[in-house]
């Protein structure tokens, strides 16, 4: 199954990256760190950057040093798509071993399985090279280790649990929501299934479990958070770097004013992802209430604490409409499809617990709530199919509609458009071609990665850019005739342009050369929402 999947998202990766040009900007800058660690004029581990969580990046360092010998690799986002795919494979591995964890019916495991691993956003984001495929996997972990605790109270169920939730949060800033409710949630059922008479005397165990599965992300926030710290002076730079999220929302008119708005828009973004949600929540409440099956709830503080953390981050203005925030609402509803079966044979534990049973097989057939399971979830890749072909609902995916239904007839202006995101890198891909068939020497061409990581990833001559990430592009910055630099790359003083550290230093650059150079070079863009570029020559 591992394997299986894994393929398949490889090779729909491939085909769209290097096959249509449908590269995400967010997976091609994850791979623009991770080859400056290797091949920048200063090579070093903190090169990856702290704005974003070092996971996805970290895991490509192995494919990236590949790119020495084939460059294609980084320019196409090749090792994004070798890191996701695997990951992918693993969530959904995951999904079905909560599945032979409850006892479920052979033919329901395989269908929620299937259906969990052909829908087009699980295949999609395990082909393209971004966060979500790691942060989904990691969660699908997590879900299914707290599961297993809730019967067991086995603490390597426990501890399995934290340690995913860890590895989340260096994945995605998302994970640190589950982690303070998942911590929430042990500490109160540690409490009270050791008995309300005794709550008080039961405080200590209850700390420790807690303490067992929120160790990992709390230290992997504060590790990580100190790092960045010592190294740059800032501890949160996704918050208060001019590169970080606050910045980029700024910059690009993001977020949202409207707190009905978003929470409604968030509401639809869910059932988009997982339509079943309506009829299988209250349902497999019911069924819980009735088997007295904390299992239920496991999963659901685990998952729909972070589609809380979404929609209350752009409630606040504090994140982008992307469907991709919402993706935990499709393990939600395969886990709570599975979960309308009661509970099979006894699980498996390696040390039970003070407050671990056993489980016993609940009175009656389990065909019915089975057969239920299957119809509520087995049509539902159809309708999030159809949704990612909405720019309203899908504003990074709908493009997929020129590739999955292509047409050189239809010139509307929603055609053109989708053609021009498929399009985006080709210009950059361009530049870099340009500036490497000019043999320049190291250290020769002065840019920010703001909107240059797609260069930098294309160009087959990494040291003749300085990048932010060296140590002295401040100094170079200041003075690039000094320091033997003689070209430019500039783009214009607007949007995420006001955080490209060239036109904070030289605001009149781009369209004066602020007398330190002249234009040498205009390169309009193909891509949609990239800038034009221009290359100065410097005096």
């Amino acid at each position: 199954m591992f394997w299986g999947c894994t393929a398949l998202y490889l090779g729909v990766g491939l085909y769209l990256t290097v096959g249509q040009g449908f590269v995400l900007g967010d997976a091609l800058s994850r791979v623009s760190a991770a080859r400056s660690v290797w091949f920048s004029r200063d090579p070093h581990l903190a090169a990856i950057g702290f704005v974003f969580t070092p996971l996805t990046a970290l895991v490509q360092l192995p494919t990236v040093l590949l790119s020495h010998w084939w460059p294609d690799l980084t320019s196409w986002a090749v090792t994004g798509v070798l890191m996701s795919a695997p990951f992918m494979s693993g969530a959904v591995v995951q999904i079905y071993k909560i599945g032979a964890d409850r006892g479920c019916p052979v033919w329901l495991i395989w269908t929620v399985t299937a259906v969990f691993a052909l829908n087009p956003m699980i295949i999609f984001y395990g082909g393209n090279g971004m966060s979500e495929a790691p942060f989904l996997a990691m969660m699908c972990w997590a879900t299914r280790r707290l599961i297993r605790w809730c019967t067991t109270d086995d603490i390597h169920d426990l501890l399995a649990a934290g340690f995913a939730l860890g590895l989340a949060y260096l994945a995605r800033y998302d994970a640190l929501a589950a982690g303070l409710a998942v911590t929430v949630f042990v500490f109160a059922v540690t409490v009270l299934r050791r008995g309300w008479r005794n709550r008080f005397a039961q405080m200590r165990p209850a700390l420790l479990d807690a303490v067992l599965v929120g160790l990992p992300t709390a230290m992997a926030f504060f590790v990580w958070a100190t790092i960045s710290w010592l190294i740059t002076g800032q501890a949160l730079q996704q918050f208060s770097s001019t590169y970080g999220n606050a910045s980029i929302l700024a910059q690009s008119g993001g977020g949202s004013t409207d707190t009905v708005y978003a929470v409604l828009f968030s509401a639809a973004e869910s059932l988009v992802l997982g339509p079943a949600l309506p009829l299988l929540v209250p349902i497999a409440a019911a069924l819980a209430w009735r088997r007295r099956d904390l299992e239920v709830l496991a999963a659901v503080v685990v998952l729909a604490s972070v589609l809380g953390f979404a929609t209350y981050s752009y409630a606040r203005g504090m994140t982008f409409p992307f469907l991709r925030f919402y993706l935990c609402a499709l393990p939600l509803m395969a886990v709570l499809a599975l979960q309308l079966v009661p509970a099979g044979d006894p699980l498996v534990e390696r040390r039970r617990g003070p407050s671990g049973f056993v489980r016993a097989r609940f009175a009656g057939a389990p065909t019915v709530p089975a057969a239920l399971a299957a119809a509520l979830v087995v049509l539902t890749p159809a309708v999030t199919g159809a949704s990612m072909l909405s720019p309203t609902l899908s504003s990074q995916q709908y493009a997929l509609r020129s590739v999955v239904f292509p047409s050189s007839t239809d010139t509307s202006d929603h055609r053109a458009t989708e053609r021009r995101i498929l399009a985006s890198f080709t210009t950059e891909r361009e530049l870099a071609r340009y500036l490497d068939a000019l043999a320049l020497p190291e250290g020769s061409v002065l840019m920010d990665t703001v909107y240059g990581f797609a260069v930098y990833t294309a160009t087959e001559r990494p040291r003749t850019f300085v990048i932010p990430s060296d140590q002295d592009f401040t100094s170079v910055l200041n003075r690039p005739a000094e320091h033997g630099v003689q070209f430019l790359l500039a783009v214009p003083n607007s949007g995420r342009g006001e955080s490209d550290a060239v036109n904070r230093r030289y605001p009149t650059l781009y369209e004066t050369g602020a007398d330190i150079a002249t234009l040498e070079l205009e390169v309009p863009n193909d891509g949609q929402d990239q800038p034009t570029w221009r290359l100065y020559r410097v005096l």
